[in-house]
């Protein structure tokens, strides 16, 4: 399905596609974005969104290509250059920018993040030292990160992490502008807050945001495309499209947004960790007092708050993962390998130079494994066993995140810790997953501790719910 070429886009794309040796994961699309447009990517995890966005920014991985051909803003656009720089490079982040699925993947590590949005309002946008500095003070205390300019992106949440990785993406003043899940990670809140920055950011030029947040669709507006195993199933005015689906798959995906209830409720009666006048601290700030609980075999127990308030630290803390205050007694006997995380951001648990099938045996081989189940999971997974062969970096962050949640439960965890184990998931994806972690809780007696920002797909999937809240300092 291919939208018809004018001249004068800000975005100009002839069918383009995306390759992967001869198979072909995008089919060739063709279309434009004219200034001040707007267009939103739904469709499941896996179905080519991303590879089409970084396609059109020069950043495919170096085992795939892209094929036809793209203007930014006028000029013509070489896809695979010769030399192999991206042709796109000297337009990033003044004409083109993009926002990754992972804030990891954007901000440097060892950097304080304040300094690094100083460097991009001096570097990328041309600002004065002393005017980038102070730029990026006021933008901190706009994001509500005032006393977190001098720590690293490890030291914040993925939220939090999220918030700044959004204001990078924005400071050099692109006017085309690739989001990738802009909003995942962020209490609803911060979410309509991210919305409206990128709005107004792209007045005057163009938006291109990937979503599986139906609402996020919905306030961005403009037009919304549904893909589907590399195609356009389904396009269309934003109203139109979330209002009116025409396509079954569209149904099917803005029907599993309402998020039904999986579980049903029961009593518990085998404890697997009592916790109790926790005290939770990180950077030597404290997050939460006197925090008490007990966790069941078969339990499912969200925990939800605003980005920063200790959610992570929580499930970490059960982990042994960082100190705490207070006491945490584990109930029933296990391996230590049997308690166990499901990562928020699963390319920082998974090495990227290995195929998946690798990071899977190794597993195996460690733990001594019975994998006569796996082809069973990836099938509930809605994994392709090909997919096994390929690296991380050549997966979208969904297939990734369910690869990662194979990889957990074929420990037979007795604790898993999963933190926002389906902000990456399209809503058909996410209800099909949220099944099977309740199923694989229910069926060997594994106790869950899930952190979200999503109140609904909680109450849809949890036993009971805790909300932490921020602690005055």
């Amino acid at each position: 399905m291919n939208a018809p070429i004018q001249q004068h886009a800000m975005i100009r794309v002839e069918q383009l596609s995306v390759w992967h040796q001869d198979q072909c994961l995008v089919e060739p699309i063709t279309f434009e974005l004219p200034r001040n447009a707007r267009l939103t990517l739904l469709g499941e995890t896996g179905s080519g969104k991303s590879l089409l966005m970084q396609a059109m920014m020069g950043t495919l991985p170096k085992n795939l290509r892209a094929e036809g051909a793209l203007w930014i803003d006028g000029q013509r656009i070489e896809l695979n250059h010769p030399n192999g720089k991206p042709a796109q490079q000297p337009l990033w982040g003044h004409t083109i920018s993009v926002l990754p699925q992972e804030p990891w993947k954007s901000l440097d590590p060892l950097m304080p993040v304040k300094r690094q949005l100083a460097q991009t309002f001096r570097w990328v946008k041309g600002e004065r030292p002393s005017v980038a500095e102070q730029s990026a003070r006021s933008a901190f205390t706009e994001l509500g990160l005032k006393g977190a300019e001098d720590k690293r992106v490890r030291e914040l949440s993925g939220g939090m992490a999220q918030r700044v990785a959004i204001r990078c993406a924005m400071a050099g003043g692109a006017s085309l502008l690739l989001a990738d899940e802009p909003t995942k990670g962020l209490d609803v809140s911060r979410r309509d807050q991210a919305v409206r920055q990128l709005i107004e950011q792209t007045e005057g030029g163009a938006l291109i945001t990937i979503t599986h947040d139906i609402d996020v669709a919905r306030q961005v507006g403009g037009q919304v495309w549904v893909m589907r195993a590399g195609k356009i199933i389904e396009q269309g005015s934003a109203d139109a499209v979330l209002d009116h689906p025409q396509d079954p798959f569209t149904q099917s995906l803005i029907q599993a947004h309402r998020k039904p209830k999986v579980s049903s409720p029961q009593t518990f009666d085998r404890p697997v960790v009592r916790v109790n006048d926790l005290t939770l601290t990180r950077g030597g700030r404290t997050l939460q007092q006197g925090i008490s609980f007990t966790l069941h075999q078969g339990e499912i127990l969200g925990v939800v708050g605003d980005s920063g308030c200790g959610k992570s630290t929580l499930g970490d803390s059960l982990l042994g993962l960082c100190p705490s205050k207070g006491q945490i007694e584990a109930c029933v006997p296990s391996k230590p390998y049997q308690w166990t995380k499901l990562y928020q951001d699963p390319v920082s648990s998974v090495a990227d130079h290995v195929t998946l099938r690798t990071l899977l045996n190794d597993v195996v081989k460690r733990h001594q494994l019975d994998d006569s189940n796996v082809p069973a999971m990836l099938s509930a997974l809605g994994l392709s066993e090909s997919i096994l062969e390929r690296t991380a970096q050549a997966v979208s962050g969904g297939e990734l995140q369910r690869f990662c949640l194979l990889r957990a439960l074929l420990l037979k965890p007795v604790f898993l810790f999963a933190d926002e184990p389906t902000s990456r998931l399209d809503p058909e994806t996410s209800r099909e997953v949220s099944k099977l972690l309740v199923q694989q809780s229910k069926e060997h007696q594994c106790a869950v501790m899930v952190v979200s920002h999503d109140l609904a797909w909680l109450d849809s999937v949890c036993d009971r719910i805790i909300t932490l809240t921020p602690q005055v300092q």
